[in-house]
């Protein structure tokens, strides 16, 4: 089965359009369409009003004698919604509005009164003053007085805008420019002093970088902390405090994990327990520094001993305040000859 929405139907090739019947419809045909009431009416069988804007089913058709300017008029038929009695009205052209023909009478409109009586004042005065030629004089010489008192306006009004009208406006754009210029430059100046006060004495460049001041000779030979301490007092801004050096922990107790009561890594614990077969000459020098006489004639007894109670004594700076249990054993002498 072939679509029922198509955009081009099949035409066969012996198709002629001339042989198609023609329908003929009457002159006087009505057309069943959906209108609204054009004005408040009231119903001549029942009394029933029907307001304005009430939709019906209404018939149109053509009036045959009847046109305007060659423009054709259209009749409506409708009915009571209450007694279903046939009201008629129809286009009126002339007056751009709709005409009551019969069936209803169309309700009082004080403004489409008012609109008519004045549009007929009007035309009877324009219909007097074409009929009376002093009339007509009058009216001519009143409209040019009155032309020529509102060219007289208008020129006032020109003379006291040129006399305010004094500024040009390359001269305006120019000043404006200026004070762009001068706003700007306040505005660079208030940033570079912002700046200057936030880094304080050093050097800014135009990259926002600071460049810190080199410190003179006689700064250098003081200690660490008195430089820091002389900083801090000239310092007038608390971020100065980020150009300073940072400070060096010194004589910072250590922890408590840190502490131990013997340690098996320095090698100056075991010396007291190691017991050298034959002495060198650089141990045997080495009593000398600590304020001990070597004799060349000691026995191997008392060498071996005064070589433990030097070590005992280098190891003795490095350890911590508490001795460990291997360095107390060092110092017993009997140690060493039991071992023989």
């Amino acid at each position: 089965m072939s679509e029922r929405k198509v955009l081009n139907k099949y035409y066969p090739p012996d198709f002629d359009p001339s042989k198609l019947p023609k329908l003929k419809l009457s002159k006087e045909r009505q057309y069943v369409i959906r209108t609204m009431a054009p004005f408040n009416m009231r119903c001549k069988t029942c009394g029933e009003y029907i307001y304005k804007g009430k939709k019906f089913n209404s018939r149109k058709e053509t009036c045959q004698d009847q046109t305007y300017l060659g423009l054709r008029i259209f009749r409506f038929y409708i009915k009571c919604p209450r007694c279903l009695a046939e009201i008629t009205f129809k286009t009126d052209l002339e007056n751009c509005d709709y005409e009551m023909e019969h069936g209803a009478t169309r309700n009082f409109e004080a403004v489409r009164l008012a609109e008519k009586q004045a549009e007929q004042e009007q035309k009877e005065k324009d219909d007097e003053i074409a009929s009376n030629p002093m009339m007509v004089l009058e009216k001519r010489t009143k409209d040019s007085r009155m032309e020529m008192e509102r060219l007289e306006q208008l020129e006032e009004l020109r003379d006291i805008n040129a006399r305010h009208a004094s500024l040009d406006h390359s001269n305006v754009l120019t000043f404006h420019m200026e004070y762009e210029k001068q706003l700007q430059k306040l505005q660079d100046d208030e940033d570079e002093k912002f700046i200057k006060s936030v880094f304080g004495k050093g050097e800014v460049s135009a990259d926002g970088i600071k460049r810190i001041e080199d410190e003179s000779d006689e700064e250098d030979g003081l200690p660490l902390k008195k430089r820091q301490a002389i900083a801090i007092a000239g310092s007038s801004k608390p971020t100065d405090v980020l150009s300073q050096e940072p400070r060096k922990e010194l004589n910072k107790p250590k922890p408590v994990w840190e502490k131990s009561v013997g340690s098996l890594k320095s090698k100056s614990t075991l010396n007291g327990l190691v017991r050298a077969k034959k002495p060198s000459t650089e141990m045997k020098k080495k009593p000398d520094a600590i304020g001990l006489v070597s004799k060349p004639d000691l026995s191997k007894t008392e060498t071996n001993t005064a070589l433990r109670r030097a070590a005992t004594l280098e190891s003795a700076p490095s350890s911590s305040a508490t001795p460990s249990g291997l360095s107390l054993l060092s110092n017993y002498p009997d140690s060493g000859s039991n071992s023989d």
